[in-house]
């Protein structure tokens, strides 16, 4: 466990967000195998089929992830304010709340998989794949949903670390059993999905022994491990905003897909392989946005407000030079990045990926900011207002879709992210400035 309100905060955000790090690199690296394996042993079809429901994955599943993280905002403010008996009484609220919502969301996500594929304008050629994969990770989502939940509360104790180990043992399990799905057992398309069930259910049994058997901090009396309707509330009031921010983020994203879908395979492939890539490079964005939460969430906490600000000039600046250097990397090297997914024949394929990766490389930066204030917002327990950012994203992508995509194409598919990006930047820095005004001026009173 690691305090967050005394020091220098360069050091202790380099310190916190660096596991963080490594962990959604691991993540994304193994997307990005898992993509290749696909494309390259099983065609350009096969790979459409596991990119077709690519927004309607980060629909349901960023809902839980917000939560997730919104569960254990409350976590970070009271282990910052050194009240660890209500500390514990929202960690064990969180996990029978989370219960009730994983089993909801997986049933209902089960049922509706074909309609919501349709909605999506899923070629016919990749539905039949595009539907197995999609089944198989929704059942998957309560152990998702506990991986996640179990992560974020070691972090908001300030332990990233841990979260890293078991997603490194996660990936590589992964990887592992890809290959003998795919290749041993010739499952294809859904053997990837299978593979990935798999790793996510040990990962997060094993999360789940290591959190309440190391952590003396969360050892309780039976009354601290009771359902409390009051906390119960609050933890709803502060999680599921942000998942919906995540969710409404994520409409955008699948209107924009939709309209991709409909431009044809070739279209849907690169679009696959470009978001591929771009998750890969968006691990530092969301690392710094993590660590940020949680260093807000323990100062403001423990009313240190001027720690606050230090910390939010310090992730902008690393959000910066990161922009900078990934903007210059993936301008001269995108090309080369598309060829591990498809073969050097599909030019189509690989002109338009590297159209999308070119656009994102250029103005990365909107969405470094987006990260930063969005999460600081977060960690100072305001995620309603985080959420408003989201829908600005979602309104901003669905007129690209609707009418910029039939005009131009796939170069309109190409701004689209970044279009929302800007409009949400245009919400998030002066709702940011004038909340840290307030609380200011709230402790001085």
């Amino acid at each position: 466990m690691r305090e967050m309100t005394e020091g220098k905060s360069l050091p202790l955000l380099l310190k916190f967000t660096v596991p963080l790090l490594l962990g959604n690199l691991l993540q994304q690296t193994y997307s990005l195998i898992d993509a290749a394996i696909v494309g390259q042993f099983l065609g350009i079809h096969a790979l459409a089929s596991i990119g077709a429901s690519t927004s309607v994955v980060f629909l349901i599943f960023g809902f839980c992830n917000g939560c997730c993280n919104g569960f254990a905002i409350p976590v970070a403010q009271k282990f910052g304010a050194r009240d660890y008996d209500a500390l514990r009484r929202y960690v064990y609220v969180s996990l029978k709340i989370s219960i009730v919502i994983s089993l909801f969301l997986a049933i209902l996500t089960s049922w509706l998989c074909a309609d919501i594929l349709k909605l999506m304008k899923t070629p016919e050629v990749i539905f039949e794949n595009a539907y197995w994969y999609l089944f198989i990770a929704f059942v998957g989502i309560p152990f998702t949903f506990f991986y996640n939940l179990l992560a974020a509360i070691m972090r908001a104790l300030g332990d990233s670390n841990t979260p890293f180990w078991f997603l490194l043992f996660s990936t590589v399990l992964n990887i592992l059993l890809d290959f003998f799905a795919i290749l041993v057992l010739g499952w294809g398309v859904p053997g990837a999905a299978i593979a990935t069930l798999v790793s996510q259910v040990v990962s997060a049994l094993a999360c789940y022994w290591y959190l309440m058997h190391r952590f003396d901090i969360l050892h309780a009396q039976s009354d601290e491990k009771r359902y409390d309707g009051r906390i119960a509330r609050t933890l709803l009031e502060i999680g599921v905003p942000m998942g919906l921010q995540f969710s409404i983020t994520a409409i955008g994203s699948m209107m924009l897909q939709s309209a991709n879908n409909a431009l044809g395979t070739a279209c849907v492939a690169a679009f696959t392989a470009a978001i591929r890539i771009k998750m890969f490079f968006l691990c530092v964005y969301e690392s710094v946005g993590i660590s940020i939460a949680t260093y807000v969430g323990q100062n403001y906490g423990a009313g240190k407000l001027q720690r606050i600000m230090d910390g939010v000039k310090t992730a902008f600046m690393m959000m910066m030079v990161y922009s900078l250097f990934v903007g210059v990397l993936l301008w001269f090297t995108t090309e080369q990045m598309v060829m591990l997914f498809v073969d050097a024949s599909e030019i189509e394929v690989i002109e338009k990926a590297t159209l999308f990766m070119h656009v994102a490389a250029v103005l990365f930066p909107l969405l470094g900011t987006l990260c930063l204030f969005r999460s600081a917002i977060q960690g100072m327990g305001y995620t309603k207002l985080a959420m408003i950012s989201g829908v600005t994203e979602m309104f901003a992508r669905t007129g690209v879709s609707i009418w910029a995509v039939p005009l131009w194409g796939f170069t309109a598919v190409a701004f689209g992210d970044s279009v929302a990006w800007f409009a949400a930047d245009c919400f998030l820095l002066p709702t940011f400035f004038y909340l840290y005004r307030v609380i200011v001026a709230r402790s001085q009173r």
